[in-house]
């Protein structure tokens, strides 16, 4: 009998690649201290016994059914809206987040409202045992009898309870800490995570069972690993914002049967975190008024118009480099739109320091942001404030013109409800929009932009 020999192979936990031998960079994607030892067995692995189904043969995409998806409503609007308007029986979806941002918590908080509608839900934590899980839904008001908690990493126990249990909904905190047995390697690793999710996603859709898995985020934010679990996963939902603010963006970025770039809003209290049904009145409560520097965007997030406020300063820098720095929208950008500004403008940014923050610790990408940034860095510079009912919006392109944007009515009527009287927005915008009850001014150029706001 061969003697079954155990060999070594170093993945990198952030691309995937592999090396025979430990290195301190992964030498495909460079990443430092990412390789991690996995051993397998030399001898060959016992055949599965697979099933074939029956073949399938190909028709034309017109004559196929489509087949409508059965959604459930939580009661928590919030949280529907990202999931595209409510749960689908059978979807896996993926959340991550940073540590203590509050995913544990608002999946707690969703079982909750399934388990009070009669649906038995199973909420497995690999990382807290079952006694903290009480403390925590205790404080949330979780006590519904048909929400049922378990602390296990074994993948084959968690497969067990599932088939007993036969729940409507699966929360697995966090798949990173989730192991099979047929795998020799540590939990958390590539083929592991790899393993687990697969195997959990392929019981779901089987079952029609719901399932959420929590995933680990690195230090930049992202889901750690390789992208493979976003891939599988219908849904990924990511937390955004600031511990040191009690507001909590949850952000979709894939959906498959919904919008991405969908998001929730939630404010976090002592008894858990509860929706805000009207974003741009909490984003603008305490905006300051006849101030240099400050602008109202109206930003569209997935299906939803928000009003945000977008401040600038322009100071001298005490230093030899100027800094620029940029909360909420990309440093790139600030960089670009200054120099465009310098160009066209003449306002010299070279001997000054620019900071730019989005209040709330939202993210804003949209192109959108270009002609409102533009505007506050100019009225920061000249120290000109931007009339307090004017809502800004628009791209900037390298010449300086200002190029249309999408979705223009619905920003418009977001920002007629809110009691704003005026709007400056690109010219090529003013044809198609049908909104009433605000002041409208087109401009083509940012030299127009800059005349009509100060």
């Amino acid at each position: 009998m061969a003697k079954v020999k155990v060999k070594s192979i170093y993945s990198c936990q952030n691309c995937g690649g592999q090396s025979p031998k430990w290195l301190g960079r992964c030498p495909d994607c460079g990443q430092w201290n990412s390789l991690v030892e996995e051993t397998f067995s030399s001898a060959a692995p016992a055949p599965r016994k697979v099933k074939r189904l029956a073949a399938v043969s190909p028709k034309p995409i017109s004559e196929i059914e489509r087949i409508r998806e059965k959604r459930t409503l939580s009661g928590i609007e919030e949280f529907d809206r990202v999931l595209g308007g409510g749960l689908v029986n059978g979807s896996a979806v993926l959340i991550g987040g940073d540590p203590g941002i509050g995913k544990s918590t608002i999946l707690l908080q969703f079982m909750e409202a399934l388990a009070q509608q009669g649906k038995k839900v199973l909420y497995v934590s690999g990382e807290e045992s079952a006694e903290q899980t009480k403390m925590r839904g205790e404080r949330l008001g979780s006590t519904c009898k048909d929400l049922f908690v378990m602390a296990e990493t074994s993948l084959e126990v968690i497969e067990g309870e599932v088939d007993r249990l036969k729940p409507s909904a699966l929360v697995v905190d966090s798949v990173q800490t989730v192991f099979t047995e047929e795998l020799s390697s540590a939990p958390g690793s590539i083929s592991q995570v790899r393993e687990v999710a697969g195997r959990l996603i392929c019981h779901a859709k089987k079952s029609g069972m719901a399932l959420f898995l929590v995933g680990h985020v690195t230090k930049d934010g992202a889901i750690a690993g390789p992208r493979v679990l976003e891939h599988m996963v219908d849904t990924v939902l990511y937390f955004e914002g600031d511990r040191g603010h009690p507001y909590r963006i949850l952000r979709t970025v894939k959906n498959r049967f919904g919008s991405t770039n969908e998001i929730g809003v939630f404010e976090m209290k002592e008894e858990g975190l509860e929706e805000v049904r009207n974003p741009s009145m909490l984003f603008l409560s305490e905006r300051p008024e006849n101030v240099s520097g400050t602008v109202v965007v109206p930003s569209l997030e997935g299906t939803r118009p928000v009003l945000l406020e977008l401040q600038s300063l322009v100071a001298p820098s005490s230093f030899g480099a100027p800094r620029r720095t940029s909360m909420g929208v990309d440093h790139n950008r600030v960089s670009l739109v200054a120099a465009i500004m310098e160009k066209k403008l003449g306002m010299k940014f070279v001997d000054m320091d620019i900071f730019v923050n989005i209040i709330g610790g939202i993210k804003m990408e949209e192109p959108a942001v270009d002609l409102p940034l533009a505007l506050s860095l100019a009225s920061s510079f000249l120290d000109r404030p931007v009339p307090a009912h004017t809502v800004i919006f628009g791209e900037v392109g390298l010449a300086g013109e200002v190029r249309g944007i999408g979705q223009a009515d619905l920003r418009l009527k977001e920002a007629a409800k809110m009691g704003f009287k005026r709007a400056i927005l690109p010219k090529n915008n003013m044809e198609r929009l049908k909104t009433k009850g605000i002041e409208i001014t087109g401009v083509a150029t940012i030299r127009e932009a800059l005349d009509a706001a100060l």
